[in-house]
């Protein structure tokens, strides 16, 4: 199986009401129990709007994104699938029930990263 990341931006769901909020909330809590149920959820979440920081390898810690960034990520989901197709087909329910576009990344497999967390118990 391969861990596949799907994304979308911060504000991609801003054309979205607060009337039809809920509706939003329930369409995707539909889609996590679908993939709860079916073995593929690893992990997903919203993110903060524009709460992130910056800890550079000295230490030194800043407000950030970096500037350069123009595109920040709202929320994610990790899926643990057998192929890319799946990990897609996962990404359209999504993006359906969020009502916004998804990316679709590829994870890089860590054997070594693997075997410490089936050591300690934990999965992937």
């Amino acid at each position: 199986m391969t861990q596949y990341l799907i994304s979308f931006n911060d504000g991609a769901m801003d054309h979205i009401s607060r009337e039809e909020l809920p509706d939003v909330g329930k369409a995707a809590h539909a889609v996590l129990q679908e993939a709860v149920d079916a073995g593929v959820w690893v992990f997903g979440a919203g993110l903060e709007r524009q709460r992130a920081s910056v800890v550079d390898t000295d230490g030194i810690v800043t407000d950030g994104p970096y500037p350069e960034i123009k595109e920040v990520v709202g929320g994610f989901v990790v899926v643990d699938v057998a192929s890319r197709e799946e990990a897609l087909g996962w990404a359209a329910k999504i993006a359906a029930s969020c009502r916004c576009a998804q990316e679709v990344r590829e994870l890089m497999p860590d054997p070594e990263r693997d075997e410490m967390v089936r050591r300690a118990g934990r999965r992937s």
